[in-house]
């Protein structure tokens, strides 16, 4: 199984648009980071972690020929606003599963309403098969089980998924005991760390590391990063010998 990394950066991306922050000036590919999300793929099968508003570019730049269905962590713009982009596959091979939260389904569904019109509907529109993801129950993705992990963004509840011995947890905040069980003996955790600073609604540096010791992989990758964090090469200096920043077009094999 490989996991390709098509963005990295938090919400608003780097640079930031009209930002004077010296990483937004940076020359080093690697402190160019679009929204975050994954693409995972074996034998034949390929599944999307979040479609932001880089998605475009994102399947563009990583070459992804085809999408099996999309993995929604929680319905924030950043994760989600790339839906519309998903027409090509639609074109060439039909509708495409989405899963997620019920809550986060009827958030797309509002969103957009128009992908999910039964009745005069546009020829041209994205077509999908919502999937619910229930907590606490497993579900097929191809043929590998996906295991949701609940963790908290702040005061909303967002998922990560954990596939084999590879976990992705992201806008995470909080996670109770119960959900940390679920990720013992992994190979590879990925998992946000904003920044250094604290936030409210995000690990900064020394809560992702504190986490990541708890779990105890084999590997560990930062992402969901700010540019306030600092440059890429900088970042590294500071982690230990296991845990690396992951950047944008990063590839890795579980």
């Amino acid at each position: 199984m490989k996991v390709y990394f098509l963005g990295t950066g938090t919400s608003q991306g780097i640079p930031v648009i009209g930002s004077q922050h010296s990483v937004c000036h940076s020359e080093d590919s690697k402190d160019k980071r679009l929204r975050v999300s994954i693409w995972i793929h074996w034998d034949d099968y390929s599944y999307i972690v979040d479609c932001g508003p880089d998605f475009r570019q994102q399947m563009l730049q990583s070459k992804c020929p085809k999408i099996d269905g999309i993995l929604y962590t929680h319905e924030h713009a950043d994760h989600t606003a790339g839906l519309d982009d998903i027409r090509p596959f639609n074109f060439r091979q039909g509708a495409l599963p989405i899963y997620g939260h019920r809550r986060v389904l009827e958030n797309l569904r509002r969103r957009f309403d128009y992908v999910f019109e039964k009745e005069d509907r546009y020829p041209g529109a994205p077509s999908v098969e919502p999937v619910e993801i229930i907590p606490n129950q497993q579900f097929l993705i191809g043929d590998k089980i996906a295991i949701p992990i609940n963790v908290m963004h702040g005061n909303l509840q967002v998922f990560g998924f954990r596939i084999e011995d590879f976990a992705y947890l992201t806008d995470v905040k909080t996670i109770e005991e119960s959900e940390k069980a679920k990720l013992k003996g992994l190979k590879i955790l990925v998992v946000n760390a904003l920044r250094e600073e604290p936030h409210h609604s995000h690990f900064n540096l020394e809560e992702a590391l504190a986490f990541i010791a708890n779990i105890n992989p084999e590997k560990a990758y930062l992402t969901h990063i700010s540019h306030l964090f600092g440059f890429h090469q900088e970042i590294q200096k500071k982690l230990p010998a296991n845990v690396f920043v992951a950047y944008d077009n990063l590839e890795i094999t579980v």
